[in-house]
């Protein structure tokens, strides 16, 4: 009997580390956009993060979506929402855990918003890997006046 090896093509580590955090997107528990991070160093997962509500709080599926309920438009007022992003809560869940994410890569499901690309930047993070890319011209300009690599995988998007 002759064996057939089925060859199904390797991930590239870019890849690899986006599914963690296409996964990390089905946690989540918004209401309005789901998205999924993990930060890796050295090829090695650090920390993950989903958006939702911070521990101990009723998720907007009980509450209701603030935003929605004030007419919020996407990409504006980021402080009028009862959630943290998924950046935010994998670069606290480093912190909690006690590893340094500094020279990490972010594996993002979309674009950082201005308030977590500040977060990333000033965490020593070197670079960002995004599925999809979000309207935030801030974020943009502030990512490249720090050096902060921001790659859309597949180098598509942009």
């Amino acid at each position: 009997m002759e064996l057939k090896i089925m060859e199904e093509k390797r991930p590239s580590w870019d890849e690899y580390f986006m599914e963690f955090a296409e996964l990390a997107r089905k946690r989540s528990t918004c209401l309005r956009r789901g998205v999924g991070a993990v930060i890796v160093k050295d090829n090695r997962v650090i920390a993950t993060g989903y958006n939702g509500v911070p521990k101990g709080i009723r998720h907007c599926s009980e509450t209701g979506c603030l935003r929605q309920q004030l007419g919020v438009p996407s990409g504006k007022m980021h402080e009028l929402c009862r959630g943290l992003h998924a950046e935010q809560n994998a670069i606290i869940q480093a912190a909690c855990m006690g590893n340094s994410i500094e020279g990490g890569t972010l594996y993002c499901t979309t674009q950082p918003c201005v308030i977590c690309t500040k977060m990333i930047i000033n965490a020593g993070i070197k670079r960002v890997v995004i599925k999809e890319s979000y309207p935030d011209e801030l974020a943009q300009s502030m990512a490249a006046e720090a050096g902060l690599v921001i790659e859309v995988l597949g180098g598509k998007d942009q």
